[in-house]
């Protein structure tokens, strides 16, 4: 049975560990390996989603499943060492979007579930903070399962290329329902 709670420092280890892991694994067959290796350079955990406590972890049986949270400032995607495309302004619930941030799911793991629960809590969470949508920078092995929450296509686009190699990113959205009162 998956359990979900909010990550804390003391995890950032261990969600290191899988993000490489699922980027090196779930990639494949999307990516060719110069894209694999340069997706690493784009992606990666952003400590400031575990600072603003909205960013969680899914476990089965204490074991780490997945992980990914969303966010009230501006940033779309990228990590800590992505400091080109960090943006810590707070977004206005009235007129922005919030950002569905650093989801990762362990290979063990894929398609049982996962990412569609931390969707759910992500989605919920916005939602509660007066967010009516929602946007996410999506990786090609990621957009079907955003295609079967909802997510609707905004646009292609390619992150910076790394030592010349560009990885294809799709800008996706998608609305949420106010929490019942």
């Amino acid at each position: 049975m998956l359990t979900h709670r909010l990550a804390t420092e003391e995890d950032l280890p261990a969600l290191r560990v899988l993000m490489t892991l699922a980027i090196e694994m779930l990639q494949r067959g999307f990516l060719d390996k110069a894209q694999i290796a340069a997706s690493h350079a784009v992606m990666g955990l952003d400590t400031q989603l575990v600072a603003d406590r909205t960013y969680f972890i899914v476990e089965e049986a204490g074991v780490l499943a997945g992980c990914g949270g969303w966010s009230r400032r501006a940033t779309l995607y990228g990590g800590d060492h992505s400091t080109a495309l960090r943006d810590a302004a707070l977004l206005d619930p009235a007129r922005d979007a919030a950002r569905v941030r650093a989801m990762y799911t362990h290979p063990d793991f894929a398609r049982r579930g996962v990412g569609r629960l931390i969707l759910e809590l992500c989605e919920a969470a916005a939602a509660a903070d007066g967010f009516r949508s929602v946007q996410l920078m999506a990786t090609l092995s990621g957009e079907p399962l955003y295609r079967a929450c909802g997510y609707q296509e905004m646009e292609r686009v390619a992150a910076a290329p790394v030592d010349g190699v560009s990885v294809p990113l799709i800008l996706m959205g998608k609305s949420v329902p106010a929490p019942a009162s």
